[in-house]
């Protein structure tokens, strides 16, 4: 019996004024097993592993049938087992670990009859938008933008090895709709600038690791001055992160998990920190100190 393996990374979007079009992968995996059965089975363990949807309705078959149709074939029965530790409406890619873990472990049953980039837009097509999908399929930190031909083009913005990562993530949950219904349908002119200026400012810090540039380029004023109000604490986290010594703090996508870059030698010191400031306002929250996942999506087979 074949069994076929996709581990999946987390990943965190926007990070600061990179709203919609800036995302990274991070060393945190969603893990799936397909393997072709007599009727639909699925079973899961892990973080949340009694929220999985047992029927068709789960988020990674869909993404399996959503290839099967792609290249109109019939949708296997199988077996799918699911293995998270990635928190659920924490605001680090859950969903999208679904729809990528479904569509490449579809494309394996089906014999790998499509490509990374094929897999990859069918991912956007699903999702809507390509700020999670598109790292947690193609790994690193990636920067993106439509083209001319209402397409897209990914750009791999290398990751300097001294920036280190730590994640907060709290014991409440934010649906990414809620979060998107407190922005502003406009924005002044002086808003765009200045997110137009720190997004290509951050981009240049993220490859040199440069502080000052970290430390400006981080600030946001499209999104997170509106979502700070459904993130209880977050002006507490994010000052206790700077006192012990992050460049800045951003919401981790649409939150409400809360992301800090620091130098790699200090990076213990502000999880704690950050976990620190959250309890004394009364919210219970686990730190993980993280890294960028550079390979994306893997594979395998067993036997």
């Amino acid at each position: 019996m074949t069994i076929f393996e996709v581990a999946v990374p987390a990943t965190t979007g926007n990070l600061g004024p990179g709203f919609d079009c800036l995302g990274a992968a991070l060393s945190l995996y969603n893990r799936f097993e397909f393997t072709i059965a007599d009727r639909l089975t699925i079973t899961a363990s892990g973080e949340g592993a009694d929220q999985v949807e047992r029927d068709e309705t789960n988020l990674v078959y869909q993404g399996l049938v959503k290839l099967y149709q792609h290249i109109d074939r019939p949708i296997p029965a199988i077996a799918l087992h699911t293995d998270t530790a990635i928190p659920l409406s924490r605001g680090l890619g859950s969903s999208a670990t679904a729809i990528v873990g479904g569509i490449v472990g579809g494309n394996l049953l089906a014999g790998s009859p499509l490509n990374q980039m094929e897999l990859l837009d069918l991912a956007i097509a699903m999702e809507g938008h390509p700020d999670n999908v598109a790292p947690a399929m193609l790994g690193g930190c990636q920067l993106m933008a439509s083209n001319q031909s209402n397409g897209w083009e990914f750009c791999d913005l290398q990751w300097h090895d001294t920036i280190a990562i730590a994640v907060a993530i709290p014991e409440f949950e934010l649906s990414t709709a809620k979060a998107r219904q407190v922005l502003p349908k406009q924005v002044s002119m002086g808003d765009a600038i200045f997110n137009a200026s720190h997004l290509a400012l951050l981009s240049h810090g993220i490859q040199t690791g440069k502080a000052n540039w970290l430390k400006a380029g981080l600030q946001d004023r499209l999104h997170q001055p509106y979502r700070q109000s459904l993130i209880t604490g977050m002006a507490e986290v994010q000052a206790a992160a700077i006192a012990a010594g992050a460049y800045g703090m951003v919401i981790s996508g649409a939150g409400p998990t809360l992301l800090s870059l620091a130098p790699q030698e200090i990076i213990e010191s502000v999880a704690q920190a950050m976990q620190q400031a959250w309890q004394e306002v009364g919210i219970k929250a686990i730190t993980k100190c993280l890294a960028i996942a550079k390979d994306g999506t893997t594979t395998k087979q067993n036997p």
